[in-house]
């Protein structure tokens, strides 16, 4: 078979050999088929006749009406679980390797006789005129602080026409993340753009007692700084399509980069967060052309930030607890009856008495958790040391592993609890600190435990035992030879 390479050859050599006979068998092809290409002036490639026969019989000729009558139903079956579906259907008829014929089948159907795709329409923007932002998951990227799982989100900002982007930290898709990180964007930006647009923040709205105080609040903070609100369609992730596109690339840089660190464990949060803040910096530095474009339209910010929080009234129960946001938190007994302000922010609240601040709690993630701090009722527990066994949040009761420890030792019979809070009470009213140590020292030289040795050692300001130092000797793996009878 003459190839397209040779007949350029050819006509190379009829340019320089005197006869075409000689140019011909220079080529590698007779007199004959040259002269043909010479007078054709076409390549082989230009001139042979597509391949539109088979070659061997169709397999699923007889069962392709069945074939289309699945896909016909279903579009997004795949061919690979239609040829399981032929498989279970008539055993032994269909070997896997014709599993290929059937996907060229279905490629070719789709192409000529399927459904049309969903079209994608690429958009044009002008500087300054539309930020995106949206949340996005980190978990799968397997980050930890010191050596802990540190499941959480990014709150990712990008301006569609630089691709400017930055982002912030958070742990749940709550309004007052997202104030948070808006506000954290538009202010590390100096500047406001005309509109600002989201998916439905469906997660946020169905977390809240009342949806339309949702809708009050994001039009409020839309209006501080004179942001005109854009929410894509249900379900239409592909209107937000700049920074859903954006999660992407940031995420993959965020892991490539992880690689060349060669670890993904930070020391701690804000080792983190800087880390995270570099590479936003990084990425920017390449896209300055357009940023300076959009900073020279984009509008002043206002004088000052709005509050990224939210404001609750509830009364403190009789357990001397409050319910906020799905979680219960424990205040000081004195408050029970008492109708408080909470003032949520996105990692803590605030409880609020008489316009006068009185707790600063670490606001749980997630719902139905519970936050119980022993101090707020230690004093009437030891009153009322029945209440302990069956209370619902004892496992708060236990603030480390020594007091767990201690109370096992002790036992849950009545003296045994009796002596226990006593141990807790002291732990509120001097140091648990200071009661912690006074355990591990008790613990480890074997003596009684009990309320007044505690107190006694924790009085005595005793420096705490040392920790035990443990040595790890060097395995000699030449016992491992001896052992095989290795000379």
């Amino acid at each position: 078979m003459v190839t397209d390479e040779q007949v350029r050859l050819l006509m190379r050599k009829i340019q320089t050999e005197k006869t075409l006979a000689v140019a011909a068998a220079k080529a590698g092809m007779d007199e004959k088929t040259a002269r043909r290409y010479r007078r054709s002036g076409n390549l082989p490639s230009e001139v042979r006749a597509a391949h539109m026969w088979r070659t061997r019989p169709d397999p699923f000729e007889e069962v392709w009406e069945r074939v289309v009558g699945y896909l016909s139903v279903e579009p997004g079956l795949e061919a690979k679980t239609v040829f399981d579906a032929l498989q279970r259907e008539e055993p032994g008829r269909f070997q896997d390797g014709q599993l290929r014929t059937l996907q060229r089948h279905v490629k070719r159907w789709r192409a000529l006789e399927g459904p049309a795709k969903e079209v994608f329409f690429p958009q044009t923007y002008e500087p300054g005129q539309l930020c995106e932002s949206d949340f996005t998951r980190m978990s799968g990227l397997g980050v930890t602080l010191a050596g802990q799982s540190f499941p959480h989100l990014v709150y990712h900002f990008v301006l569609p026409y630089s691709n400017w982007e930055t982002g912030t930290v958070c742990f749940s898709e709550s309004f007052e993340s997202l104030s948070e990180g808006l506000q954290e964007a538009l202010w590390e930006l100096g500047g406001v753009p005309v509109a600002h647009r989201t998916d439905r923040l469906s997660t946020a709205v169905h977390k809240m007692d009342h949806p339309e105080e949702f809708t009050q609040r994001y039009r409020a903070l839309l209006g501080h700084y004179g942001l005109e609100g854009q929410k894509i369609g249900a379900g239409q992730a592909h209107e937000n399509g700049d920074v859903e596109q954006s999660h992407h690339r940031f995420k993959r840089a965020v892991d490539q980069a992880l690689m060349l660190r060669g670890s993904r464990d930070f020391p701690t949060r804000a080792a983190y967060v800087t880390f995270l803040a570099g590479l936003f910096q990084r990425a920017n530095a390449g896209r300055r052309e357009r940023f300076v474009e959009e900073l020279a339209v984009l509008r002043r910010l206002p004088e000052r930030r709005l509050e990224a929080m939210k404001r609750i009234e509830v009364r403190v129960s009789p357990g001397s607890t409050i319910r906020a946001d799905h979680n219960v938190y424990s205040v000081h007994s004195r408050l029970i009856g008492e109708r408080v302000e909470v003032r949520l922010y996105v990692e803590h609240l605030e409880v609020w008495l008489a316009q006068q601040q009185l707790e600063v709690l670490g606001r749980l993630k997630g719902e139905g958790k519970h936050r119980i701090d022993y101090r707020h009722i230690i004093d009437w527990l030891v009153r009322k040391p029945a209440a302990f066994e069956h209370y619902r949040y004892r496992d708060a009761l236990f603030p480390t592993s020594r007091f767990r420890m201690a109370y096992d030792v002790l036992g849950n019979g009545r003296r045994g609890v009796r002596e226990y809070l006593a141990i807790l009470q002291l732990a509120a009213q001097e140091s648990e600190v200071g009661v912690d140590e006074s355990l591990r020292r008790l613990i480890h030289e074997g003596r009684p435990i009990n309320a007044q040795a505690v107190e006694e050692i924790v009085q005595s300001g005793q420096r705490p035992v040392p920790v035990t130092e443990v040595t790890i000797v060097p395995v000699d793996l030449t016992h491992y030879d001896a052992l095989l009878g290795v000379n």
